[in-house]
């Protein structure tokens, strides 16, 4: 199934009320931005036992390939919590810093 950008940021947003109202966590600005390095830190971990520079614990393939894409979700989540919280319109940057790249380059003058 998929989902739109503004759609996804509205269920993870459900669930990180839920899951933050759980554990009594103030989801606050600095909360957030920890989460996102945490989160990188743990995407990185798996994609360096993926490519063999770290130990692999007895996980095989299949299992650190979860392990990474979960790690990814998990990333991303964080991401479009933090942007929700900023108010940050990710769907007009990304339209903006990267898209523009593929539009015509028009000389001037």
């Amino acid at each position: 199934m998929s989902r739109s950008l503004g759609e996804l940021s509205d269920k993870v947003s459900e669930v990180a009320a839920v899951l933050t109202s759980r554990n009594g966590i103030a989801a606050d600005s600095d909360w957030l931005m920890l989460k996102l390095q945490e989160e990188l830190g743990e995407l990185t971990a798996e994609h360096l036992r993926l490519s063999g520079r770290k130990k692999r614990e007895g996980l095989d393939e299949n299992a650190i390939i979860a392990a990474r894409n979960d790690e990814a979700a998990d990333l991303l989540a964080i991401l479009l919590l933090y942007a929700r919280h900023h108010d940050i319109d990710l769907e007009a940057a990304v339209e903006r810093k990267w898209l523009k790249h593929l539009r015509p380059v028009t000389k001037t003058g």
